[in-house]
């Protein structure tokens, strides 16, 4: 076994991908768990070498030296995280729920978002809107659909309202209005030495 003085002490790499050293983590590559390494300070930052490496001992992390309860970690030594919620695309499991997303994108958005707001009787509402498409057609569904996952809006009664709304909504023609020669109203002269 060569002299190893130089490359500090020895330390086991925990099932987190850590070191403690100084009762402070620091992290380490997520491939060298349960292996050897060694830590060694260099000034104000803590080099980590692998031990064991098939190339001899090798540099795997450099950190600045923390204290405890303050752990240094690097989010590059740890492998990509696998997609949250938000990122999940729908898939149905039942009848039901195929009925449901058949509706279009806009229940697609409002399953994900309804799902991240942590909405209860997410099931329910789903057969709901899935009713409401027979009465009132898929189109005014799934866009009150969309409408209620951009406004966050995932209550009982919120989609039925929304629906009932968009389906209530009359645009309102304003008449065009009359040039100043062909007015009824009577002059304002009377009035402009008001004041003076």
């Amino acid at each position: 076994m060569p002299h190893t003085l130089c490359f500090g002490q020895t330390r086991k790499v925990s099932w987190q991908s850590t070191i403690s050293l100084g009762a402070a983590l620091y992290s380490v590559p997520s491939t060298i768990v349960d292996e050897r390494v060694w830590a060694r300070t260099d000034g104000s930052e803590l080099v980590i070498v692998h031990a064991d490496s098939p190339q001899g001992p090798r540099e795997v992390a450099r950190h600045e030296l923390t204290t405890p309860g303050r752990p240094a970690i690097n989010d590059e030594h740890y492998p990509p995280r696998p997609p949250g919620a938000i990122e999940r695309v729908p898939r149905a499991r039942s009848a039901e729920e195929a009925a449901f997303l058949a509706l279009g994108p806009g229940a697609k958005a409002w399953l994900i978002k309804a799902a991240a707001a942590g909405t209860q009787r997410a099931r329910r509402k789903m057969a709901e809107a899935v009713d409401l498409a027979k009465l009132h057609g898929a189109e005014d569904v799934e866009h009150a659909l969309a409408v209620c996952a951009d406004a966050g809006r995932f209550g009982d009664g919120d989609l039925a309202a929304i629906l009932s709304h968009h389906q209530a909504a009359t645009v309102i023609a304003f008449p065009t209005r009359a040039s100043e020669e062909q007015t009824l109203q009577r002059s304002t002269a009377a009035w402009e030495g008001f004041g003076r």
